[in-house]
């Protein structure tokens, strides 16, 4: 039975999703301070998170994006796929405007990083809860960096991503069977599309834009 706030209704029901029990534990203390919020459920993975949704009918999810068995976006998916008015705070460390993007689109209503103040946590959930979008200030840059999203070619972007494996020119040139020099093409046409001037500042702005990935 759920306690009721100062007003008599219900407080609003949370289910939380994360692979790390730690945080979970660490944010429902946060919620469960609230009068008006109430962890009813955790979840430790996406398809957990989907039953859990199923049999709770949360108010609000909370959920990170990269969790075992399946992903977070595919999560807020099928959420939504259940329940059209669903309303899903996407909690996250990660925050290229690709991930935003994918999340926004999946049917996600905020978009905030792990290292969120607990008061703003606090008052995205009630926004959410409200009808309303919330973006972390840096995701709505992230965002808006993306409107202006480069155009890479396919031999571009598998040079990119050869490069950010650490590959120098002979390898690259060797796994796309193509010679240095065109290499060489591919990567002034790359420089120029992300205003770089280094083959470490082209990873570094391919990976904040979510074009590749270093796990």
């Amino acid at each position: 039975m759920l306690l009721s706030d100062a007003a008599g209704a219900a407080p609003a029901r949370v289910l939380l999703v994360d692979d790390h029990a730690l945080l979970r534990t660490g944010v429902a203390n946060i919620i469960n301070q609230e009068p008006d919020l109430r962890v009813v459920a955790e979840a430790s993975n996406g398809v957990e998170a989907i039953a859990a949704f199923e049999q709770h009918r949360p108010d609000v999810t909370l959920l990170d994006l990269r969790m075992p068995v399946m992903e977070g976006v595919e999560v807020v998916r099928r959420i939504r796929e259940r329940d059209a008015a669903a309303r899903v705070i996407v909690l996250t460390t990660y925050d290229t405007d690709d991930e935003i993007s994918r999340a926004l689109k999946a049917g996600a209503k905020a978009y905030v990083l792990k290292d969120i103040a607990a008061d703003a946590l606090v008052g995205c959930i009630r926004q959410v809860l409200a009808g309303k979008i919330y973006l972390a200030p840096s995701a709505a840059a992230k965002l808006a960096e993306g409107v202006t999203h480069v155009q890479l070619t396919p031999r571009e972007m598998a040079t990119l991503k050869l490069l950010a494996d650490g590959k120098a020119n002979k390898e690259i040139a060797g796994a796309l069977d193509i010679s240095e020099r065109t290499v060489k093409t591919h990567l002034a046409h790359l420089f120029e599309k992300l205003a770089v001037t280094s083959r470490t500042e082209a990873v570094r702005v391919a990976t904040r834009r979510g074009l590749v990935r270093l796990d």
